[in-house]
């Protein structure tokens, strides 16, 4: 039987040997390895933590000793040794293990937030309520440097450092990077920690020769403990903590677990908020992840387990973006590139490799980002902030207030929109189109397809007095879907027969509604399908449409509540436009993890499923009923 069979709970390892538990690293890693081969995933982050994960639970006890994991990617180990891995194999599958922490899952998991530099707010918050309430409860929070970077992770930090009750021990896994190498100053500060090797040698040495002197006794103690205080400040930096007041220990062999096991015990003892500084690696125990330069296997695709060679596959938006990213920069020496701490995968790592000068990646700091790229408007460059379509719901006041309001020309270009599936609820870009719609002067455009991507990319930069907004799902992108006719600025994709049905299709749900107009047409109801291409503002011409037609539905892959069909709604309204309206859309709850299609089949934003629900509401219409009388519960 495999060692980690015998593992129920953090409490049945504490009663394993060194040679055990080395053995149980080795499964755990393999089983990891297999895992994401075949479901993909977050591998190298899970590999770097396999023995700071097990000491971690040989320390506290979890679930009374609570342990919040930063964006929680980084999850897995702690999954299996918490009870889940006969379930393993299902991870990231529809019903099955989610790729974060889960608090449907287990006990164990308190934070499924996967936004990144918010372990330390929540940890803070935790430790001061059972210090409050008196109970003897410690708080772990494992957070990156990489997650370091981000300025919320720095403002609780101010604030753990003076909550000297608290029980807190903050690990710092230390591995030089988020997705990519980490960017700043702190990670320059971190560094000198990790490579000086002085401060260990002369401590030891200084140790040794004061042991060797009979007699010294306390006073040795004192002399030990001012010599080391005096050395860490001159050899390594650590001030860095230390000057906020919290008690630092480390560096730390991340990798080696009895090291981690001694400092984390040690870290236990103090009565306070203490840092552990482990050093680990992505990819730890696997070579292919430990070669590959990227990103060290940070979260591949499906690929082979003994040469670690990714599957073959197609080009997604992001690829497309890139290209027509770099394309720009060459046409527009104004256009300069953000992003924050994904360069790989939003696609600007191909801009900055030929235009570095250009490019700046500011770490895991959306607020930042977005305030420095209106500074960058104001000086006279266009920027272009890429980022993931959730990730921008974090700098939504900047946004507002610091670009809009003083109407710098910033193209915001969102990858991974609407519903993403796999990685879980916190991922889906489903809020976006709400949001920035309460944003004044703001333009937002959803391609259809790759040649609309380009145009409209272009057609943002151009936009030099408002924030402009490009958005595109995750995955490939279809085949393009030529338009028919233009009214106003709106591409029409289908006119077939009378006018019964007007179906506005946003983005990435054009190509679902030509399939839906095909239906319709089968059943002999005459449609109009158009594309707005530019969703915000709303085209007049789509009011004009609307008033010709018996119906007027709307489909998107955003949240219903205040997005781009509510807001066309309130224009037919203003307009004093009757017509009957439906709006199909993203139910305003939190999506399980499973693929994008089978999540859209879920909430009835498939062909099939929209196809059915207007043909209902068109017999409804020819029965002299009214549209809201149809029930189309899915």
């Amino acid at each position: 039987m495999a060692l980690l069979d015998s593992i129920a709970s953090p409490s049945d390892l504490r009663g394993l040997s060194a040679e055990q538990l080395d053995e149980l690293a080795a499964e755990i890693r393999d089983l990891m390895i297999r895992t994401v081969a075949t479901n993909s995933g977050h591998l190298g982050p899970n590999l770097g933590v396999v023995e700071l994960t097990l000491a971690i639970h040989r320390v506290f006890d979890s679930p009374r000793d609570r342990v919040v994991f930063d964006t929680g990617h980084q999850s897995y180990v702690h999954k299996l040794v918490t009870g889940r891995h006969a379930d393993f194999a299902t991870l990231r599958k529809e019903g099955g293990i989610s790729g974060y922490p889960s608090q449907a899952e287990s006990d164990h998991d308190i934070v499924e937030n996967s936004h990144a530099s918010t372990a330390l707010s929540y940890a803070d918050g935790l430790a001061k309520a059972y210090a409050i309430r008196g109970e003897d409860r410690h708080v772990v929070a494992v957070i990156g440097d990489g997650a370091l970077t981000g300025g919320m992770a720095w403002e609780a930090l101010n604030n753990i450092a003076i909550a000297k009750k608290s029980r807190l021990v903050i690990v710092v896994n230390d591995n030089e990077r988020s997705y990519t190498p980490t960017i700043g100053g702190l990670a320059t500060a971190l560094t000198s920690l990790r490579t000086n090797p002085r401060y260990e040698q002369v401590l030891d040495l200084v140790k040794k020769r004061l042991n060797a002197v009979p007699g010294v006794g306390h006073a040795a103690y004192d002399a030990l403990h001012a010599v080391k205080k005096g050395m860490k400040d001159a050899l390594a930096p650590q001030g860095l903590f230390e000057d906020l007041g919290l008690k630092y220990v480390g560096p730390v062999d991340g990798h080696d677990r009895a090291a981690m096991e001694q400092a984390l015990t040690n870290a236990k003892r103090f009565d306070g908020p203490v840092i552990v500084h482990a050093l680990t690696r992505k990819g730890q125990g696997y070579d292919p992840a430990l070669r590959h330069e990227a990103d060290q296997f940070h979260a591949p695709g499906p690929f082979d387990v003994q040469t670690g060679a990714e599957k073959p596959k197609g080009k997604i938006w992001t690829d497309h973006f890139s290209e027509a990213i770099v394309d720009l920069g060459a046409r527009r020496e104004d256009v300069v590139a953000i992003t924050a701490a994904m360069m790989h995968p939003v696609g600007l790592d191909v801009f900055a490799e030929k235009y570095p000068e250009r490019t700046f990646d500011v770490g895991i700091a959306e607020q930042h980002a977005v305030t420095s790229a209106a500074g960058l408007a104001m000086g006279g460059l266009h920027p272009v902030f890429a980022v993931y379509a959730t990730f921008l719901n974090r700098a939504f006041d900047q946004v507002l207030m610091d670009v809009a309001l003083h109407r710098c020309g910033v193209t915001f270009v969102l990858d991974r929109s609407g519903v993403t599936g796999d990685d879980g609820a916190s991922h889906n870009g489903m809020w976006d189109m709400s949001i920035l719609q309460v944003v004044p002067g703001l333009r937002l455009a959803a391609p259809r397809d790759v040649t609309r991507l380009h145009e409209l990319l272009d057609e943002a930069v151009q936009v030099d007095d408002a924030p402009t907004v490009v958005r595109f799902p995750k995955g490939p992108p279809p085949a393009d879907v030529p338009a028919i006719d233009r009214a106003g600025g709106a591409d029409v994709l289908v006119r077939s027969g009378d006018h019964d049905v007007l179906v506005v299709a946003v983005g990435s749900m054009a190509t679902t509604a030509v399939e839906v107009a095909a239906r319709l047409t089968d059943q002999g109801i005459g449609v109009t399908v158009v594309d707005p291409r530019w969703v915000k503002p709303v085209d007049p011409a789509l009011i004009d449409l609307a008033r010709e037609h018996r119906l007027v539905v709307s489909v998107e892959d955003n949240g219903r509540v205040g997005g781009c069909g509510a807001t066309l709604l309130q224009a037919l309204n203003d307009a004093g436009v009757r017509t009957p309206f439906r709006l199909h859309g993203i139910p305003q709850e939190f999506l399980d993890h499973a693929k994008r299609d089978v999540i859209l089949a879920r909430i009835g934003l498939d062909a099939q499923t929209l196809a059915r629900s207007i043909v209902e509401d068109v017999t409804a219409l020819d029965r002299g009923l009214s549209v809201v009388e149809v029930d189309h519960t899915v």
